[in-house]
């Protein structure tokens, strides 16, 4: 995976409890209770470069979402949708930035020991970072996947429709399984073993003309990037299903694809040593592709109020 490149982010600029500070300012002590704990929250959001400048992608939809999963654990943030989004748009300008990625962040600032939260501190950060792509030549070409011996977490469990650390765990387990078996990435199957995402992405399957994507119900994430596609499927002709899905549709299906903020449309060609379309990038994939490449760049009239242009 490319993603971001680390040089010089010494001279980024970060916004932290309502103020531009530098990158290495931006620190806390190491027994912080969301580093300890994971109980943090997050977003992942990406800015592209268009003719009017940098443009945040679906910027509200996203700060929504960061809202709801601070809702979902009783967290209160101090700060509103109006505030967020402005902040966002602070970090961009203020680091000269255009095509980044952004990271909200907001986490427990308090290093007294114990699990507890009420009372403690919350501080909120939004970064924005240079960021490439997350999968490299394989956003091009296409990726190979391994179906993880880890079940995606269910709700059950942990709130699976919250973007919060901890749940993440259960991401890199399956991650670094994928790698080290020498794969690109995973694919989690939901606990009663329906399709349901990779560690970080949701997926698509194409058959015969039709898309299909796990539903709500399959312990998913309910992805902003996601629900991007669908929109643009159907704004495209392409019939779009929502439900359970069989692990074996994985094999059989014509084409399959990731999405996701960070990896936006990512083709997968194999899946468990099998080609997915004789191993090839297929048409359908290639389509929404270059429909989703049109619209973060602002070339789609229709979706042109997803774009907030940072001035």
């Amino acid at each position: 995976m490319a993603g971001e490149k680390k040089e010089g982010r010494g001279g980024l600029k970060v916004w932290l409890n309502g103020r531009m500070v530098g990158y290495r300012e931006a620190s806390v002590p190491i027994l912080t209770h969301s580093l300890q704990y994971g109980s943090g929250i997050f977003e992942g959001i990406r800015a592209y470069g268009t003719k009017g400048g940098a443009a945040i992608f679906r910027l509200e939809d996203h700060m929504r979402r960061f809202l709801n999963t601070a809702k979902i654990h009783q967290m209160e943030l101090g700060y509103g949708m109006e505030e967020l989004k402005n902040a966002a748009i602070e970090a961009v300008k203020a680091n000269g930035l255009e095509s980044c990625y952004i990271r909200p962040f907001a986490f427990y600032d308090d290093d007294e020991i114990g699990l507890a939260t009420g009372g403690k501190k919350v501080s909120v950060a939004i970064a924005a970072v240079p960021f490439g792509a997350y999968f490299g030549k394989g956003r091009n070409e296409g990726i190979r996947c391994k179906t993880s011996s880890w079940r995606r977490i269910s709700s059950d469990l942990l709130p699976v429709e919250a973007k919060s650390s901890g749940n993440y765990i259960n991401s890199i387990m399956a991650n670094r399984e994928a790698h080290s078996a020498g794969f690109d990435e995973a694919i989690l199957l939901s606990h009663n073993g329906y399709i349901a995402e990779g560690p970080g992405e949701n997926i698509f399957l194409a058959e015969n003309g039709t898309l299909f994507t796990p539903a709500r119900g399959s312990d998913i994430l309910m992805g902003i990037t996601r629900d991007t596609l669908i929109r643009l499927a159907r704004d495209n002709g392409i019939a779009v299903v929502e439900e359970q899905l069989h692990r074996e549709m994985l094999y059989s299906c014509d084409e399959a694809f990731f999405s996701g903020t960070a990896a936006e449309l990512t083709p997968i060609v194999e899946v468990d040593g099998i080609k997915v379309g004789g191993g090839k990038v297929g048409d359908m994939t290639k389509r929404l592709a270059a429909a989703y490449s049109e619209t973060v760049a602002g070339n789609n009239k229709t979706f042109a109020h997803w774009l907030t242009i940072v001035k």
